[in-house]
């Protein structure tokens, strides 16, 4: 089999602390509780996490009206809206809310604004698990833009008072443009902190942009359902790369979806809820070699030493959220 000439991991990639927190609740509660445990919605955007729960015993549902009486519950790390919370408790239902510390700093944001009876504009994608959450902390008074046109069509007076929030997967790069036109508009109005944005999600498009620099094509793994991941994809479109986006490397036809990969540079990232052992496997697929296993970034593999496999660290992230108590 043809090889490439070398394959680049970017770094930071793959899962972030609110994605760990989340997966290390769910693992938890199983182990405390037993089967079966209920999540409501996918615990995280992706279908390699789903699934491996799926087949330990843990049952996914959108609705509550699918949660037995005396069942354990957990809502994901997106947020959830809370009339849903309310009618879980209502219900007396006992659970576990593993929403993202980042998500949730943005719902009091949004919350203290309509206790200030302010007028709310949210920067997200409509449909987003995330947005559906945190748009249902103001019923009213609230109002989603996705784009420039967006905020071109907002019916707020020039003068009102507004608070900014935005959905905590885009970047600074996703939202500049907006918020540039929300200045340009309105005369009262409050942005949101640069901390309100990711710290992961922009870090790992900062790693891309860097991998664009070294590489021929560009490998994303992650779902397509998730945000943060086809944001990478984007990037690196708009940078003129060839790009594929890998949900399932075990399907991933390298010649089908590449052709001839021999004597280029392949650059690898993933989205801040794919596993890394999603990564193992695309590179074994890319050499040819069932035995390659990856071990960290230290350098310690073979490949490594070859200078087949390179590591490209653009930020260390240090970010770790503990757990709620189970």
């Amino acid at each position: 089999m043809k090889k490439p000439r070398q394959i680049i991991l970017a770094s930071p990639r793959g899962f972030c602390a609110g994605v760990d927190r989340a997966i290390d609740i769910v693992d938890k509660a199983l182990e405390i509780y037993g089967v079966p445990i209920h999540v409501r919605h996918e615990i995280v955007h992706n279908h390699h996490v789903v699934n491996d729960f799926k087949d330990r015993g843990v049952v996914f549902i959108e609705d509550l009206s699918e949660v037995p009486d005396n069942a354990k519950l957990i809502f994901s790390a997106h947020g959830t809206d809370p009339a849903v919370i309310q009618a879980a408790r209502d219900r007396g239902i006992f659970f576990i809310d593993a929403v993202c510390p980042l998500v949730t700093k943005v719902h009091k944001e949004i919350h203290k604004a309509v206790k200030e009876n302010k007028s709310i504009v949210y920067i997200g994608h409509k449909g987003h698990q995330e947005v559906i959450g945190a748009m249902g902390y103001a019923k009213d008074n609230i109002y989603l833009v996705e784009d420039k046109l967006d905020v071109e069509n907002l019916s707020l007076s020039v003068d009102s008072d507004i608070v900014v929030c935005t959905q905590t997967t885009l970047s600074v790069d996703d939202t500049s443009e907006i918020i540039t036109s929300l200045k340009e508009k309105f005369t009262n109005i409050q942005f949101p902190k640069a901390d309100d944005i990711c710290y992961a999600t922009q870090n790992r498009q900062d790693a891309v942009k860097e991998l664009i620099q070294h590489c021929d094509h560009i490998l994303i793994i992650g779902s397509n359902n998730s945000s943060n991941t086809l944001r990478l994809v984007e990037l690196a479109k708009k940078a003129d790369k060839k790009v594929d986006l890998v949900s399932d490397p075990d399907a991933f036809d390298i010649a089908q979806e590449m052709g001839d990969i021999s004597g280029i540079t392949i650059g690898i990232s993933s989205g801040a809820s794919a596993p890394e052992k999603l990564i193992d496997t695309l590179i074994r697929k890319l050499l040819g070699d069932s035995n390659y296993v990856h071990s960290e970034d230290d350098g310690s593999s073979e490949y490594y030493k070859t200078n087949l496999i390179k590591a490209l660290e653009v930020i260390e992230e240090k970010t770790r959220f503990p757990l709620p108590t189970i």
